[in-house]
């Protein structure tokens, strides 16, 4: 079984600083970058547009629908990014179409002190540079907890509690927002909650499934629980949609990416009354195995295989500079970087504290996204009503096994 290899997350990861020549150094090549929508991936990329000039053009499309475009835009010869920017999942099915290049020559030759810490290995082989990390975890409204009467919740119980509290108290109807859209999003929930309560995706050794079992309905029946607080259309919610809640005071509990902390934090869409009295709080903890409900993310660049030599040399070199520390530091409150030149802030505590307290990775196995996939497609229906949580787990099952039989990770 081909597994992805990265050092733990930590706080504390190293980046290379000032390796990167005056200008970039590069005199021909064509940078295409395809990447997420958010604000610490716009200042890296805006850091990489810098080498552009000298015959070298530096080109970005930064969308949300990165991970569905991936695989046909690097399949194209040539490819039609140089530089997909990728994080735990998203990798998988690049490298399991082998659709991304090793980069242990380019980081010989222009990033020769890159820490291990900051590669993302297969099979004893560099696949991508990590530069940040990000979990989900609570934001919290700590004017309304003290309203209600309560403390920071720390377990999903707690958090239901707060919930009721609150809607009693006739201070929200719906007081819970999460990124519950229906597909990948969802389907990151659930991960997030069976890892806590300390759930297995597949059988020891195998690609076979297992989720359809008690600690599944019990990841299906907490999610539920925390929907019967959410708006209506909770299954249309993505991170642009949480956000946007948050800013707009509409919500008081809500499970976010610690990557949203900065753009929450600032003075741009919302008002002084929600920031001043917004909270970055860790994962809540399941309270029956003590673990986080969150999965430990990194996210990183890969180059693509089918380009020139050249383009991948400028791609890379461009991308270095990216993440150089004037960088980090222009944009110290972006995000987690994984830098020597970081300095943690008040939007990192949730991240922080949700390392601190344990939460597992996201699985890096060949066959996660299927499961993750599969997930997505399958488990809106008991959220509405429509089929029991062991249905729904047995759909999902049954969706994941004919997708690894087709692509060979089942017999």
């Amino acid at each position: 079984m081909t597994q992805l290899k990265i050092a733990a997350a930590s706080m504390t990861m190293a980046l290379m600083g000032g390796t990167a020549m005056a200008g970039c150094g590069l005199e021909q090549g064509s940078v295409r970058i395809l990447a997420n929508d958010f604000p610490a991936l716009h200042a890296v990329v805006e850091g990489a547009r810098e080498c552009a000039g000298d015959g070298v053009e530096v080109t970005a499309n930064h969308t949300t629908e990165h991970k569905d475009i991936q695989v046909s835009a690097l399949t194209a010869d040539p490819a039609q990014y140089t530089v997909a920017v990728v994080a735990n999942s998203s990798i998988i099915p690049l490298v399991n179409e082998g659709l991304i290049r090793p980069l242990d020559d380019l980081i010989a030759e222009h990033a020769p002190d890159l820490p291990d810490s900051n590669k993302v290995t297969l099979d004893g082989k560099v696949m991508a540079i990590a530069f940040m990390a990000n979990a989900q975890h609570l934001f919290l409204r700590q004017d309304i907890l003290d309203e209600v009467g309560l403390e920071q919740p720390e377990t999903y119980d707690d958090v239901l509690a707060a919930l009721e509290a609150i809607r009693a108290a006739g201070i929200m109807e719906n007081p819970f927002a999460a990124n519950t859209q229906t597909g990948w999003n969802l389907a990151e929930e659930f991960i997030n909650m069976y890892l806590g309560h300390g759930g297995a995706f597949f059988e020891p050794g195998s690609a076979a499934p297992a989720i359809n079992n008690e600690t599944g309905v019990k990841t299906l029946e907490t999610l539920k629980a925390l929907t019967e607080y959410s708006d209506p259309d909770f299954l249309t919610f993505d991170s642009n949609a949480t956000q946007a809640l948050w800013e707009g005071g509409e919500a008081a509990v809500a499970y976010m990416w610690g990557s949203r902390g900065a753009g929450i934090l600032d003075d741009e869409g919302s008002t002084p009354e929600v920031v001043e009295a917004t909270v970055m709080a860790g994962a809540p903890i399941v309270a029956e195995t003590g673990i986080p409900a969150s999965s430990l993310w990194w996210d990183g660049f890969t180059i693509a295989q089918n380009i020139s030599d050249a383009d991948a040399e400028a791609s890379f070199v461009a991308m270095i500079h990216g993440i150089r520390d004037e960088v980090i530091e222009a944009n110290n409150d972006a995000t987690v970087w994984l830098s020597p030149a970081y300095e943690p802030t008040r939007a990192a505590a949730g991240v922080a504290a949700t390392v601190q307290a344990g939460a597992r990775p996201y699985p890096m196995v060949p066959y996660m996204g299927l499961m993750h996939g599969a997930l997505g497609d399958e488990l809106s229906s008991f959220l509405q009503g429509s089929e029991s949580a062991e249905q729904a787990l047995a759909d999902a099952e049954a969706a994941y096994s004919a997708a690894a039989k087709e692509q060979g990770f089942l017999n």
